[in-house]
Protein backbone atom coordinates (compact mmCIF):
# COMPACT_ATOMS: atom_id res chain seq x y z
CA UNK A 1 0.00 0.00 0.00
CA UNK A 2 0.96 3.58 -0.45
CA UNK A 3 2.46 5.58 2.54
CA UNK A 4 1.72 9.23 2.92
CA UNK A 5 4.92 11.53 2.34
CA UNK A 6 5.81 14.30 4.95
CA UNK A 7 8.19 16.68 3.37
CA UNK A 8 10.23 19.13 5.90
CA UNK A 9 10.82 22.20 4.39
CA UNK A 10 15.07 22.54 4.29
CA UNK A 11 16.87 25.80 3.26
CA UNK A 12 19.97 23.29 1.82
CA UNK A 13 17.36 21.28 -0.44
CA UNK A 14 17.62 20.83 -4.30
CA UNK A 15 13.89 22.83 -4.90
CA UNK A 16 13.77 20.58 -8.44
CA UNK A 17 13.76 17.19 -6.96
CA UNK A 18 10.18 18.00 -5.59
CA UNK A 19 9.04 19.00 -9.43
CA UNK A 20 10.91 15.64 -10.80
CA UNK A 21 8.94 13.77 -8.21
CA UNK A 22 5.36 15.12 -9.28
CA UNK A 23 6.58 14.92 -12.54
CA UNK A 24 6.84 11.08 -12.18
CA UNK A 25 4.22 10.40 -9.69
CA UNK A 26 1.30 7.87 -10.05
CA UNK A 27 -1.45 10.47 -10.94
CA UNK A 28 0.15 12.03 -13.88
CA UNK A 29 1.47 8.43 -15.47
CA UNK A 30 -1.80 6.94 -14.68
CA UNK A 31 -3.50 9.84 -16.89
CA UNK A 32 -1.23 9.93 -19.53
CA UNK A 33 -1.91 6.05 -19.61
CA UNK A 34 -5.58 6.06 -20.03
CA UNK A 35 -4.97 9.30 -22.71
CA UNK A 36 -2.56 6.83 -24.87
CA UNK A 37 -5.34 3.95 -24.51
CA UNK A 38 -7.83 6.44 -25.78
CA UNK A 39 -6.14 7.73 -28.62
CA UNK A 40 -4.72 3.94 -29.51
CA UNK A 41 -8.03 2.69 -29.77
CA UNK A 42 -8.90 5.40 -32.26
CA UNK A 43 -5.94 4.46 -34.89
CA UNK A 44 -7.24 2.72 -37.89
CA UNK A 45 -5.42 -0.78 -38.04
CA UNK A 46 -2.60 -0.77 -40.66
CA UNK A 47 -3.16 -2.62 -44.10
CA UNK A 48 -1.16 -5.26 -46.25
CA UNK A 49 0.34 -8.42 -46.05
CA UNK A 50 3.24 -7.67 -43.96
CA UNK A 51 1.18 -5.40 -41.50
CA UNK A 52 -1.56 -8.66 -41.38
CA UNK A 53 1.13 -10.14 -40.32
CA UNK A 54 2.67 -8.60 -37.81
CA UNK A 55 -0.80 -7.93 -36.21
CA UNK A 56 -1.57 -11.43 -36.81
CA UNK A 57 1.98 -12.12 -34.24
CA UNK A 58 1.10 -9.22 -31.86
CA UNK A 59 -2.77 -10.56 -31.34
CA UNK A 60 -1.35 -14.30 -30.73
CA UNK A 61 1.55 -13.13 -28.25
CA UNK A 62 -0.92 -11.20 -26.77
CA UNK A 63 -3.45 -13.53 -26.07
CA UNK A 64 -0.53 -16.25 -24.42
CA UNK A 65 0.64 -13.43 -22.63
CA UNK A 66 -3.08 -12.30 -21.32
CA UNK A 67 -3.51 -16.29 -20.34
CA UNK A 68 -0.26 -16.77 -18.52
CA UNK A 69 -1.07 -13.61 -16.76
CA UNK A 70 -5.10 -15.16 -16.12
CA UNK A 71 -3.64 -18.25 -14.54
CA UNK A 72 -1.73 -16.98 -12.44
CA UNK A 73 -4.01 -14.69 -11.14
CA UNK A 74 -6.30 -17.41 -10.49
CA UNK A 75 -3.77 -19.24 -8.58
CA UNK A 76 -3.28 -16.17 -6.18
CA UNK A 77 0.56 -15.26 -7.43
CA UNK A 78 0.02 -11.97 -8.67
CA UNK A 79 -2.70 -9.69 -8.07
CA UNK A 80 -5.28 -7.85 -10.68
CA UNK A 81 -4.63 -5.07 -12.43
CA UNK A 82 -6.27 -3.06 -15.27
CA UNK A 83 -4.20 -2.41 -18.49
CA UNK A 84 -4.11 0.91 -17.42
CA UNK A 85 -2.74 0.35 -14.50
CA UNK A 86 0.03 -2.44 -16.29
CA UNK A 87 0.16 0.41 -19.21
CA UNK A 88 1.20 3.27 -16.71
CA UNK A 89 3.92 0.67 -15.07
CA UNK A 90 5.87 0.17 -18.52
CA UNK A 91 5.47 3.87 -18.78
CA UNK A 92 7.71 4.48 -15.57
CA UNK A 93 10.31 1.94 -16.61
CA UNK A 94 10.76 3.93 -19.57
CA UNK A 95 11.31 7.29 -18.74
CA UNK A 96 13.61 9.60 -17.06
CA UNK A 97 13.70 12.80 -15.52
CA UNK A 98 17.20 14.42 -14.45
CA UNK A 99 18.77 17.56 -13.81
CA UNK A 100 22.40 18.98 -13.38
CA UNK A 101 23.42 19.87 -9.65
CA UNK A 102 22.75 23.77 -9.35
CA UNK A 103 20.63 24.02 -12.56
CA UNK A 104 17.17 25.05 -12.58
CA UNK A 105 16.89 23.13 -16.06
CA UNK A 106 15.53 19.51 -15.97
CA UNK A 107 16.03 16.79 -19.30
CA UNK A 108 12.78 14.43 -19.86
CA UNK A 109 13.83 11.10 -21.46
CA UNK A 110 11.10 8.67 -23.02
CA UNK A 111 12.32 5.45 -24.97
CA UNK A 112 9.49 3.55 -26.68
CA UNK A 113 8.78 1.22 -29.99
CA UNK A 114 7.73 3.88 -31.92
CA UNK A 115 9.44 7.24 -32.10
CA UNK A 116 6.17 9.01 -33.54
CA UNK A 117 4.66 7.43 -30.53
CA UNK A 118 7.54 8.14 -28.33
CA UNK A 119 7.51 12.10 -28.83
CA UNK A 120 3.37 12.34 -28.63
CA UNK A 121 3.66 10.43 -25.27
CA UNK A 122 6.51 12.82 -23.83
CA UNK A 123 4.41 15.78 -25.32
CA UNK A 124 1.16 14.52 -23.58
CA UNK A 125 2.93 14.06 -20.36
CA UNK A 126 4.38 17.55 -20.16
CA UNK A 127 0.96 18.71 -20.83
CA UNK A 128 -0.55 16.84 -18.20
CA UNK A 129 1.68 17.58 -15.86
CA UNK A 130 1.35 21.50 -16.08
CA UNK A 131 -2.20 21.27 -16.26
CA UNK A 132 -2.42 18.88 -12.80
CA UNK A 133 0.14 21.38 -11.19
CA UNK A 134 -2.04 24.37 -12.19
CA UNK A 135 -5.26 22.93 -11.18
CA UNK A 136 -3.92 21.67 -7.82
CA UNK A 137 -2.47 24.94 -7.20
CA UNK A 138 -4.44 27.52 -8.70
CA UNK A 139 -8.02 28.06 -9.53
CA UNK A 140 -9.60 26.52 -11.73
CA UNK A 141 -9.79 28.46 -15.27
CA UNK A 142 -13.12 28.64 -17.89
CA UNK A 143 -10.67 28.59 -20.64
CA UNK A 144 -11.08 24.94 -21.47
CA UNK A 145 -15.48 25.98 -21.25
CA UNK A 146 -14.96 28.62 -23.76
CA UNK A 147 -12.83 26.39 -26.26
CA UNK A 148 -15.34 23.43 -26.53
CA UNK A 149 -18.62 26.18 -26.91
CA UNK A 150 -16.13 27.79 -29.63
CA UNK A 151 -15.39 24.87 -31.25
CA UNK A 152 -18.81 23.33 -31.08
CA UNK A 153 -20.51 26.61 -31.86
CA UNK A 154 -18.37 26.81 -34.83
CA UNK A 155 -19.11 23.10 -35.63
CA UNK A 156 -23.35 24.17 -36.04
CA UNK A 157 -22.09 27.23 -37.76
CA UNK A 158 -20.35 25.38 -40.63
CA UNK A 159 -23.25 22.67 -40.30
CA UNK A 160 -25.98 25.27 -40.74
CA UNK A 161 -24.47 26.86 -43.66
CA UNK A 162 -24.09 23.07 -45.28
CA UNK A 163 -28.02 22.80 -44.97
CA UNK A 164 -28.87 26.13 -46.17
CA UNK A 165 -26.45 25.62 -49.32
CA UNK A 166 -27.84 22.19 -50.12
CA UNK A 167 -31.60 23.50 -49.66
CA UNK A 168 -30.41 26.76 -52.06
CA UNK A 169 -28.37 24.05 -54.77
CA UNK A 170 -31.80 22.54 -55.07
CA UNK A 171 -33.68 25.53 -55.90
CA UNK A 172 -30.46 27.21 -57.71
CA UNK A 173 -30.56 30.12 -56.28
CA UNK A 174 -28.62 32.43 -53.83
CA UNK A 175 -31.66 33.27 -51.64
CA UNK A 176 -35.02 32.29 -51.26
CA UNK A 177 -36.46 35.45 -51.09
CA UNK A 178 -34.76 36.29 -54.53
CA UNK A 179 -35.91 32.81 -55.67
CA UNK A 180 -39.30 33.44 -54.97
CA UNK A 181 -39.64 37.41 -56.38
CA UNK A 182 -38.05 35.81 -59.77
CA UNK A 183 -40.45 33.05 -59.68
CA UNK A 184 -43.53 35.41 -58.97
CA UNK A 185 -42.06 37.81 -61.81
CA UNK A 186 -41.71 34.83 -64.32
CA UNK A 187 -45.34 33.45 -63.65
CA UNK A 188 -46.71 36.94 -64.55
CA UNK A 189 -45.18 37.82 -67.40
CA UNK A 190 -45.44 34.32 -69.15
CA UNK A 191 -49.50 34.45 -68.04
CA UNK A 192 -49.62 37.88 -69.73
CA UNK A 193 -47.85 36.63 -72.60
CA UNK A 194 -50.43 33.54 -72.47
CA UNK A 195 -53.37 35.76 -72.47
CA UNK A 196 -51.78 37.53 -75.47
CA UNK A 197 -51.46 34.03 -77.49
CA UNK A 198 -54.87 33.30 -76.55
CA UNK A 199 -55.69 36.15 -78.38
CA UNK A 200 -54.11 35.96 -81.30
CA UNK A 201 -55.48 32.09 -81.62
CA UNK A 202 -59.47 33.26 -81.41
CA UNK A 203 -58.39 36.21 -83.93
CA UNK A 204 -56.57 34.13 -86.17
CA UNK A 205 -59.17 31.31 -85.86
CA UNK A 206 -61.95 33.78 -87.29
CA UNK A 207 -59.67 35.28 -89.87
CA UNK A 208 -59.26 30.95 -91.13
CA UNK A 209 -63.00 30.62 -91.48
CA UNK A 210 -63.82 34.26 -92.99
CA UNK A 211 -61.11 33.00 -95.60
CA UNK A 212 -61.88 29.55 -96.20
CA UNK A 213 -65.79 30.96 -96.64
CA UNK A 214 -64.44 33.20 -99.21
CA UNK A 215 -62.36 30.47 -100.66
CA UNK A 216 -65.26 28.46 -101.35
CA UNK A 217 -67.00 30.93 -103.16
CA UNK A 218 -64.08 32.17 -105.44
CA UNK A 219 -63.73 30.82 -109.09
CA UNK A 220 -60.46 28.76 -109.50
CA UNK A 221 -59.71 29.79 -113.21
CA UNK A 222 -60.87 33.10 -114.81
CA UNK A 223 -61.04 33.54 -119.01
CA UNK A 224 -58.01 36.08 -119.90
CA UNK A 225 -59.42 36.42 -123.69
CA UNK A 226 -62.13 34.72 -126.48
CA UNK A 227 -62.35 34.38 -130.31
CA UNK A 228 -65.45 34.17 -132.10
CA UNK A 229 -66.21 33.19 -135.61
CA UNK A 230 -69.25 32.18 -137.59
CA UNK A 231 -71.19 29.61 -136.59
CA UNK A 232 -70.43 26.98 -139.42
CA UNK A 233 -73.81 25.28 -139.40
CA UNK A 234 -76.05 28.49 -139.76
CA UNK A 235 -73.71 29.05 -142.57
CA UNK A 236 -74.77 25.62 -144.05
CA UNK A 237 -77.96 25.85 -143.25
CA UNK A 238 -78.24 29.15 -144.91
CA UNK A 239 -77.04 27.79 -148.06
CA UNK A 240 -79.29 25.15 -148.27
CA UNK A 241 -82.28 27.42 -147.74
CA UNK A 242 -80.35 29.62 -150.79
CA UNK A 243 -80.43 26.48 -152.93
CA UNK A 244 -84.44 25.62 -152.02
CA UNK A 245 -85.00 28.81 -152.77
CA UNK A 246 -83.37 29.09 -156.37
CA UNK A 247 -85.19 25.11 -156.77
CA UNK A 248 -88.57 26.44 -155.91
CA UNK A 249 -88.19 29.25 -158.46
CA UNK A 250 -87.55 26.71 -161.05
CA UNK A 251 -90.32 24.86 -160.15
CA UNK A 252 -92.51 27.96 -160.34
CA UNK A 253 -92.40 27.84 -164.07
CA UNK A 254 -94.17 24.27 -164.22
CA UNK A 255 -96.37 24.08 -161.37
CA UNK A 256 -98.77 26.38 -159.41
CA UNK A 257 -98.36 27.50 -155.85
CA UNK A 258 -100.73 24.98 -153.98
CA UNK A 259 -99.21 21.65 -156.28
CA UNK A 260 -97.84 19.45 -153.48
CA UNK A 261 -94.06 19.80 -155.28
CA UNK A 262 -94.37 23.43 -154.39
CA UNK A 263 -95.89 23.16 -150.91
CA UNK A 264 -93.40 20.30 -149.88
CA UNK A 265 -90.41 22.60 -151.12
CA UNK A 266 -92.55 25.69 -149.04
CA UNK A 267 -92.39 23.17 -145.98
CA UNK A 268 -88.37 22.13 -145.69
CA UNK A 269 -87.81 25.41 -146.33
CA UNK A 270 -89.76 26.73 -143.44
CA UNK A 271 -88.01 23.56 -141.28
CA UNK A 272 -84.77 25.30 -142.64
CA UNK A 273 -85.65 28.17 -141.33
CA UNK A 274 -86.48 27.48 -137.89
CA UNK A 275 -83.43 25.44 -137.60
CA UNK A 276 -81.33 28.61 -139.05
CA UNK A 277 -83.04 30.71 -136.13
CA UNK A 278 -81.90 28.10 -133.53
CA UNK A 279 -78.34 28.95 -134.24
CA UNK A 280 -75.84 31.50 -133.23
CA UNK A 281 -74.67 33.93 -135.51
CA UNK A 282 -71.13 33.40 -134.16
CA UNK A 283 -69.27 30.65 -131.91
CA UNK A 284 -66.78 30.92 -129.93
CA UNK A 285 -63.42 29.57 -131.57
CA UNK A 286 -60.71 29.51 -128.59
CA UNK A 287 -60.72 30.71 -125.00
CA UNK A 288 -57.72 31.21 -122.69
CA UNK A 289 -58.16 30.55 -119.23
CA UNK A 290 -55.50 31.26 -116.50
CA UNK A 291 -55.69 31.16 -112.88
CA UNK A 292 -57.46 33.65 -110.33
CA UNK A 293 -55.45 35.52 -109.15
CA UNK A 294 -57.66 36.77 -106.31
CA UNK A 295 -58.40 33.01 -105.35
CA UNK A 296 -54.10 32.37 -105.48
CA UNK A 297 -53.88 35.32 -103.05
CA UNK A 298 -56.36 34.34 -100.68
CA UNK A 299 -55.33 31.24 -100.72
CA UNK A 300 -51.51 32.10 -99.86
CA UNK A 301 -52.66 34.23 -97.02
CA UNK A 302 -55.05 31.18 -95.79
CA UNK A 303 -51.54 29.10 -95.65
CA UNK A 304 -49.74 31.87 -93.93
CA UNK A 305 -52.53 31.88 -91.33
CA UNK A 306 -52.66 28.32 -90.73
CA UNK A 307 -49.28 28.32 -90.29
CA UNK A 308 -49.25 31.11 -87.78
CA UNK A 309 -52.30 29.42 -86.27
CA UNK A 310 -50.22 26.35 -85.36
CA UNK A 311 -47.17 28.56 -84.18
CA UNK A 312 -49.39 29.76 -81.76
CA UNK A 313 -50.95 26.93 -80.65
CA UNK A 314 -47.36 25.29 -80.41
CA UNK A 315 -45.87 28.70 -78.11
CA UNK A 316 -49.71 28.31 -76.31
CA UNK A 317 -48.37 24.80 -74.85
CA UNK A 318 -44.90 25.22 -74.49
CA UNK A 319 -46.16 28.48 -72.10
CA UNK A 320 -48.38 26.39 -70.32
CA UNK A 321 -45.70 23.72 -69.62
CA UNK A 322 -43.44 26.57 -68.62
CA UNK A 323 -46.28 28.34 -66.17
CA UNK A 324 -46.32 24.16 -64.89
CA UNK A 325 -43.16 24.15 -64.40
CA UNK A 326 -42.62 27.39 -62.75
CA UNK A 327 -45.64 27.37 -60.37
CA UNK A 328 -43.40 23.74 -59.37
CA UNK A 329 -40.66 25.48 -58.54
CA UNK A 330 -42.59 28.12 -56.36
CA UNK A 331 -44.47 25.20 -54.50
CA UNK A 332 -41.14 24.17 -53.62
CA UNK A 333 -39.59 27.27 -53.00
CA UNK A 334 -42.71 27.81 -50.39
CA UNK A 335 -41.97 23.63 -49.07
CA UNK A 336 -38.30 24.80 -47.91
CA UNK A 337 -39.10 28.29 -47.17
CA UNK A 338 -40.07 27.74 -43.61
CA UNK A 339 -36.95 25.52 -42.73
CA UNK A 340 -34.62 27.84 -44.94
CA UNK A 341 -36.16 30.69 -42.62
CA UNK A 342 -35.60 28.51 -39.34
CA UNK A 343 -31.94 27.67 -40.53
CA UNK A 344 -30.73 31.09 -40.78
CA UNK A 345 -32.70 32.26 -38.15
CA UNK A 346 -30.18 29.34 -35.97
CA UNK A 347 -27.22 30.86 -38.08
CA UNK A 348 -27.41 34.42 -36.90
CA UNK A 349 -28.13 33.33 -33.72
CA UNK A 350 -24.74 30.78 -33.33
CA UNK A 351 -23.08 33.93 -34.99
CA UNK A 352 -23.80 36.02 -32.54
CA UNK A 353 -22.64 33.50 -29.60
CA UNK A 354 -19.97 32.52 -31.13
CA UNK A 355 -18.65 35.96 -31.55
CA UNK A 356 -19.33 36.30 -27.52
CA UNK A 357 -17.81 32.94 -26.74
CA UNK A 358 -14.68 34.04 -28.61
CA UNK A 359 -14.42 37.25 -26.88
CA UNK A 360 -14.66 35.26 -23.83
CA UNK A 361 -12.32 32.61 -24.79
CA UNK A 362 -9.72 35.34 -25.06
CA UNK A 363 -10.78 36.79 -21.76
CA UNK A 364 -10.24 33.38 -19.99
CA UNK A 365 -6.99 32.70 -21.97
CA UNK A 366 -4.98 36.39 -20.09
CA UNK A 367 -6.64 35.02 -17.26
CA UNK A 368 -5.37 31.54 -17.56
CA UNK A 369 -1.94 33.27 -18.37
CA UNK A 370 -2.09 34.96 -15.49
CA UNK A 371 -2.48 32.15 -13.08
CA UNK A 372 0.24 30.17 -15.07
CA UNK A 373 2.79 32.95 -14.73
CA UNK A 374 1.70 33.48 -10.54
CA UNK A 375 1.64 29.83 -9.69
CA UNK A 376 4.16 28.03 -11.73
CA UNK A 377 7.85 29.45 -12.48
CA UNK A 378 8.09 26.51 -15.06
CA UNK A 379 8.88 26.86 -18.69
CA UNK A 380 8.92 24.52 -21.61
CA UNK A 381 12.46 25.53 -23.10
CA UNK A 382 12.48 22.68 -25.67
CA UNK A 383 9.57 20.50 -27.58
CA UNK A 384 9.87 16.85 -27.39
CA UNK A 385 12.15 15.73 -30.47
CA UNK A 386 11.97 13.18 -32.70
CA UNK A 387 14.59 10.91 -32.74
CA UNK A 388 14.26 7.48 -34.32
CA UNK A 389 16.54 4.57 -34.07
CA UNK A 390 16.88 0.55 -34.88
CA UNK A 391 17.13 -2.04 -33.27
CA UNK A 392 19.02 -4.78 -33.62
CA UNK A 393 17.12 -7.79 -33.32
CA UNK A 394 14.46 -5.88 -35.59
CA UNK A 395 17.49 -5.21 -38.14
CA UNK A 396 18.38 -8.49 -38.50
CA UNK A 397 14.46 -9.73 -38.75
CA UNK A 398 14.37 -7.71 -41.48
CA UNK A 399 17.56 -9.36 -43.02
CA UNK A 400 16.24 -12.59 -42.38
CA UNK A 401 13.08 -11.71 -44.34
CA UNK A 402 14.55 -9.86 -46.53
CA UNK A 403 15.94 -12.79 -48.47
CA UNK A 404 12.48 -15.33 -48.94
CA UNK A 405 10.54 -11.95 -49.78
CA UNK A 406 13.16 -11.12 -52.71
CA UNK A 407 13.01 -14.61 -53.90
CA UNK A 408 9.24 -14.28 -54.35
CA UNK A 409 9.18 -10.98 -55.55
CA UNK A 410 11.71 -12.05 -58.40
CA UNK A 411 10.09 -15.25 -59.31
CA UNK A 412 6.56 -13.53 -59.92
CA UNK A 413 8.35 -10.59 -61.60
CA UNK A 414 9.84 -13.52 -63.91
CA UNK A 415 6.28 -15.20 -64.18
CA UNK A 416 4.89 -12.14 -65.25
CA UNK A 417 7.44 -11.37 -68.24
CA UNK A 418 6.92 -14.95 -69.43
CA UNK A 419 3.19 -14.66 -69.50
CA UNK A 420 3.78 -10.90 -71.44
CA UNK A 421 6.89 -12.73 -73.65
CA UNK A 422 4.70 -13.75 -76.80
CA UNK A 423 7.94 -14.57 -78.80
CA UNK A 424 8.52 -19.01 -79.90
CA UNK A 425 11.42 -19.76 -77.87
CA UNK A 426 10.59 -23.78 -79.44
CA UNK A 427 8.30 -26.23 -80.71
CA UNK A 428 6.42 -26.39 -77.22
CA UNK A 429 2.47 -26.37 -77.57
CA UNK A 430 2.56 -25.27 -81.25
CA UNK A 431 1.21 -28.73 -82.67
CA UNK A 432 -1.30 -28.28 -79.62
CA UNK A 433 -2.71 -24.80 -80.54
CA UNK A 434 -2.31 -24.59 -84.15
CA UNK A 435 -2.98 -28.52 -84.95
CA UNK A 436 0.44 -27.85 -87.31
CA UNK A 437 3.41 -30.66 -86.60
CA UNK A 438 6.73 -29.53 -85.88
CA UNK A 439 9.35 -31.42 -87.94
CA UNK A 440 12.60 -30.32 -86.23
CA UNK A 441 14.08 -27.29 -84.80
CA UNK A 442 17.57 -26.15 -86.46
CA UNK A 443 20.28 -24.30 -83.83
CA UNK A 444 21.75 -21.72 -83.64
CA UNK A 445 24.89 -21.81 -85.67
CA UNK A 446 26.25 -18.43 -85.14
CA UNK A 447 26.05 -18.75 -81.10
CA UNK A 448 28.14 -21.95 -81.43
CA UNK A 449 29.88 -23.70 -83.91
CA UNK A 450 30.28 -27.18 -82.44
CA UNK A 451 25.94 -27.73 -82.96
CA UNK A 452 26.67 -28.64 -86.57
CA UNK A 453 26.50 -31.97 -85.18
CA UNK A 454 22.85 -31.45 -84.34
CA UNK A 455 21.61 -29.54 -87.24
CA UNK A 456 22.52 -32.37 -89.35
CA UNK A 457 20.84 -34.50 -86.99
CA UNK A 458 17.69 -32.46 -87.07
CA UNK A 459 17.67 -32.50 -90.90
CA UNK A 460 18.17 -35.81 -91.22
CA UNK A 461 14.71 -35.93 -89.09
CA UNK A 462 12.99 -33.95 -91.95
CA UNK A 463 14.38 -36.26 -94.23
CA UNK A 464 12.87 -39.06 -92.88
CA UNK A 465 9.68 -37.17 -93.07
CA UNK A 466 10.04 -36.62 -96.63
CA UNK A 467 7.78 -39.03 -98.64
CA UNK A 468 10.44 -39.90 -100.74
CA UNK A 469 8.54 -43.01 -102.37
CA UNK A 470 6.47 -40.71 -104.82
CA UNK A 471 10.03 -39.23 -106.15
CA UNK A 472 10.37 -41.76 -108.85
CA UNK A 473 6.54 -42.04 -109.78
CA UNK A 474 6.04 -38.03 -110.11
CA UNK A 475 8.61 -36.53 -108.37
CA UNK A 476 8.05 -34.14 -105.12
CA UNK A 477 7.72 -30.53 -104.58
CA UNK A 478 8.81 -28.55 -101.26
CA UNK A 479 7.59 -25.39 -100.81
CA UNK A 480 9.27 -23.51 -97.72
CA UNK A 481 7.62 -20.39 -96.74
CA UNK A 482 8.12 -17.63 -93.54
CA UNK A 483 6.37 -15.07 -92.18
CA UNK A 484 9.20 -12.60 -93.00
CA UNK A 485 12.69 -11.69 -94.62
CA UNK A 486 15.22 -13.34 -92.44
CA UNK A 487 13.92 -16.10 -90.81
CA UNK A 488 16.54 -18.85 -92.73
CA UNK A 489 14.25 -20.02 -95.73
CA UNK A 490 17.24 -19.81 -98.19
CA UNK A 491 19.60 -21.69 -95.48
CA UNK A 492 17.49 -24.55 -94.52
CA UNK A 493 17.00 -25.14 -98.27
CA UNK A 494 20.82 -25.10 -98.77
CA UNK A 495 21.27 -27.21 -96.06
CA UNK A 496 18.55 -29.66 -97.18
CA UNK A 497 19.33 -29.86 -100.90
CA UNK A 498 23.31 -30.88 -99.64
CA UNK A 499 22.05 -33.74 -97.18
CA UNK A 500 19.18 -35.05 -100.56
CA UNK A 501 22.35 -34.84 -102.59
CA UNK A 502 24.58 -36.82 -100.41
CA UNK A 503 21.77 -39.36 -99.99
CA UNK A 504 21.69 -39.67 -104.43
CA UNK A 505 18.77 -37.55 -105.14
CA UNK A 506 18.40 -35.09 -108.24
CA UNK A 507 17.84 -31.85 -106.36
CA UNK A 508 16.83 -28.65 -108.24
CA UNK A 509 16.25 -25.48 -105.99
CA UNK A 510 15.89 -22.89 -109.00
CA UNK A 511 13.19 -22.25 -111.44
CA UNK A 512 9.28 -22.36 -111.23
CA UNK A 513 8.57 -25.43 -113.86
CA UNK A 514 6.79 -28.50 -111.71
CA UNK A 515 9.41 -31.48 -110.69
CA UNK A 516 9.30 -34.52 -113.02
CA UNK A 517 9.66 -37.92 -112.36
CA UNK A 518 12.88 -38.87 -110.43
CA UNK A 519 13.37 -35.24 -109.14
CA UNK A 520 13.06 -33.20 -106.06
CA UNK A 521 12.22 -29.30 -106.24
CA UNK A 522 13.02 -26.47 -103.10
CA UNK A 523 11.06 -23.54 -103.95
CA UNK A 524 11.71 -20.51 -101.70
CA UNK A 525 8.62 -18.50 -101.20
CA UNK A 526 9.83 -16.70 -98.17
CA UNK A 527 8.10 -13.67 -96.26
CA UNK A 528 4.76 -14.61 -96.80
CA UNK A 529 2.88 -11.33 -96.41
CA UNK A 530 5.82 -9.00 -98.57
CA UNK A 531 6.42 -11.38 -101.11
CA UNK A 532 3.65 -10.68 -103.72
CA UNK A 533 5.03 -14.52 -105.72
CA UNK A 534 5.13 -16.56 -102.25
CA UNK A 535 1.40 -17.98 -103.00
CA UNK A 536 2.17 -18.71 -106.65
CA UNK A 537 4.79 -20.71 -106.08
CA UNK A 538 3.32 -22.68 -102.72
CA UNK A 539 0.42 -23.55 -105.84
CA UNK A 540 2.41 -26.16 -107.14
CA UNK A 541 4.19 -27.68 -104.16
CA UNK A 542 3.55 -31.06 -102.81
CA UNK A 543 4.02 -29.55 -99.15
CA UNK A 544 4.18 -26.70 -97.45
CA UNK A 545 6.66 -26.31 -94.95
CA UNK A 546 6.48 -22.91 -92.76
CA UNK A 547 10.08 -21.96 -91.49
CA UNK A 548 9.99 -19.99 -88.08
CA UNK A 549 12.94 -18.09 -86.81
CA UNK A 550 13.12 -18.47 -82.61
CA UNK A 551 12.85 -15.72 -80.27
CA UNK A 552 11.64 -13.55 -83.59
CA UNK A 553 8.81 -14.54 -84.98
CA UNK A 554 5.44 -13.89 -82.35
CA UNK A 555 2.20 -16.09 -81.56
CA UNK A 556 0.10 -13.56 -83.18
CA UNK A 557 2.51 -13.56 -86.68
CA UNK A 558 2.45 -17.48 -86.70
CA UNK A 559 -1.31 -17.19 -86.19
CA UNK A 560 -1.78 -14.80 -89.01
CA UNK A 561 0.30 -16.92 -91.71
CA UNK A 562 -1.11 -19.97 -91.13
CA UNK A 563 -4.72 -18.52 -90.84
CA UNK A 564 -3.49 -17.44 -94.70
CA UNK A 565 -2.11 -20.58 -95.94
CA UNK A 566 -4.90 -22.52 -94.56
CA UNK A 567 -7.35 -20.24 -96.53
CA UNK A 568 -5.37 -20.58 -99.79
CA UNK A 569 -4.13 -23.91 -100.23
CA UNK A 570 -6.11 -25.40 -96.57
CA UNK A 571 -2.80 -27.08 -95.44
CA UNK A 572 0.17 -26.46 -93.69
CA UNK A 573 2.20 -29.90 -93.68
CA UNK A 574 4.97 -28.82 -90.88
CA UNK A 575 6.83 -26.18 -89.39
CA UNK A 576 10.64 -25.79 -88.83
CA UNK A 577 12.17 -24.10 -85.94
CA UNK A 578 15.09 -22.18 -87.32
CA UNK A 579 17.75 -20.39 -85.04
CA UNK A 580 16.68 -22.02 -81.81
CA UNK A 581 18.97 -20.69 -79.29
CA UNK A 582 19.58 -21.99 -75.43
CA UNK A 583 18.86 -19.45 -72.66
CA UNK A 584 21.38 -21.46 -70.72
CA UNK A 585 24.38 -20.26 -71.27
CA UNK A 586 27.22 -22.61 -72.69
CA UNK A 587 29.29 -22.42 -69.78
CA UNK A 588 26.52 -23.14 -67.68
CA UNK A 589 25.88 -26.49 -69.48
CA UNK A 590 29.52 -27.47 -69.61
CA UNK A 591 29.41 -27.11 -65.92
CA UNK A 592 26.67 -29.23 -65.42
CA UNK A 593 27.91 -31.49 -67.91
CA UNK A 594 31.13 -31.89 -66.25
CA UNK A 595 29.21 -32.76 -62.63
CA UNK A 596 27.23 -34.73 -64.73
CA UNK A 597 29.80 -36.94 -65.71
CA UNK A 598 32.13 -37.31 -62.28
CA UNK A 599 28.76 -38.04 -60.31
Amino acid sequence: PDRQAIVIPSGLRDPLLDEERMLSGRPIMRAVSEKYLAELSMVPPETGALASVKNGIKTVVGALVNGVRSVLQFIGLVEHRSQAERLAEDLEKNFKVSHEPGSSVMELRFTWSDPEVAQTVLKTWITEYQTQRTKTLGRVSLYAFYEGEVKATGANIIEYKKQIQNYLNQLSAVSISQRLADTSQALNDLRTERNNTTRSIASTKAGLDLLKKQLAEQPKTVSAGRELALNPNRQDLQNRINGKEVERQEMLRSFKDEAPPIRAINEEVSNLKKLLKEQDATVQRSESITPNPIYNRMQNVYADQQTSYARLQTQFIQQNEQIAQLERDRQQALNLEPELSRLQNELDAAEKSYALYKNSLEKSRIDRELDNSQISNIATIEEATFNPSRVFPKSLMMLFLAFPLSVVVGAVALYFFYLLDQRIHDGDKIESNFGVPVWTSLPDLERAQERSAALTSNLHRVYGILPLDQVEERGLTIGFTSVKYGAGVSFVIARLSTLLIEQGHRVRTEGRSPAIPGEIVLINASALSANQDAFVLLRKADLIVLVVRAQDTTVPMLEDTLNNLNTAFKKVDGIIINRRRFEVPEKVLSFLKRIGSRG
